[in-house]
């Protein structure tokens, strides 16, 4: 794995605050990455990065979860919805994007919903070249654009505000003139009964297109919203390819999805980062 950043043994003159601050655009640009992968990356002791890690969650700036951190990023987003659920079961979010974002190679077409779910997702994928991306999310595409490589294509429609989405009849209709190999998306609720719903009937009308437009199907849901159901169903459950979810799953819907004959992977939030 390469790192982002490498301090010179040599650099003495290195002061706390600079390298607390490479330590945060080191995680900006690899999240998942843990205290020995973060020590040798900034080329200090475990024990500095645990201490720099202490001192910037007591600021604020990120969440110690187990072997690492997760960012908090409250400054780059405008929306105070979205920010909410940014920090929402952030490490279980994060566990689940790393692991299902090995299934996505350089030069993939990808299409991405605009949920905090994906978002981390989107983040996991610092390291792809020549993306092709469909969203419907202003975050999602603000950070996968940081690529230059990549192709990022931010739908038309209108403006959901509480969501930091575009929806709408122009937003499907564009959907409906690209054929992608993988869409990954995240919901409000997931039931064996209902499949996986949202609360917003245009975010709903819009996945099922997103959905039509795609050769697999990935959701990203984490176990908080396993046997919720929201308004409006946007697909069944037969219809995943695979179903990513977390450790806080009970056995009892680990049984229950085996018995239905869904695909799913527990992500546990000690994982190894995407490589």
């Amino acid at each position: 794995m390469s790192f982002p950043t490498k301090f010179n043994k040599k650099r003495q003159s290195v002061t706390t605050y600079e390298r607390r601050q490479s330590l945060l655009e080191t995680l900006r640009k690899q999240p998942g990455l843990r205290v020995l992968e973060l020590a040798k990356a900034l080329d200090v002791s475990e024990g500095t990065v645990r201490n720099d890690l202490n001192a910037l969650e007591e600021e604020g700036r990120l969440k110690r979860v187990h072997g690492g951190a997760v960012l908090n990023d409250n400054d780059q987003f405008q929306n105070n919805s979205f920010k909410l659920r940014f920090q929402k079961n952030s490490a279980t979010k994060l566990a689940i994007a790393l692991k299902a974002a090995e299934l996505v190679k350089d030069g993939d077409s990808i299409l991405l919903d605009a949920s905090s779910t994906v978002y981390f997702f989107a983040r996991a994928l610092s390291e792809r070249r020549k993306l092709r991306v469909v969203t419907n999310g202003f975050e999602v595409a603000r950070e996968l654009a940081q690529d230059s490589s990549s192709n990022v294509i931010l739908i038309g429609g209108v403006v959901n505000n509480d969501s930091s989405s575009v929806t709408g009849l122009l937003s499907e209709r564009i959907i409906e003139e690209f054929h992608i190999q993988k869409a990954f998306l995240s919901c409000s609720g997931f039931s064996l009964e209902r499949g996986m719903t949202e609360v917003l009937l245009a975010e709903a009308q819009l996945k099922r297109k997103f959905i039509e437009s795609s050769q697999q199907l990935f959701a990203l849901v984490d176990s908080s919203k396993f046997g919720k159901e929201d308004l409006t169903s946007f697909v069944r459950p037969e219809k995943l390819t695979r179903l990513f979810t977390d450790t806080g799953l009970s056995p009892e819907w680990m049984a229950r999805l085996e018995q239905a004959g869904i695909e799913f992977t527990i992500c546990e939030e000690e994982a190894a980062p995407v490589k």
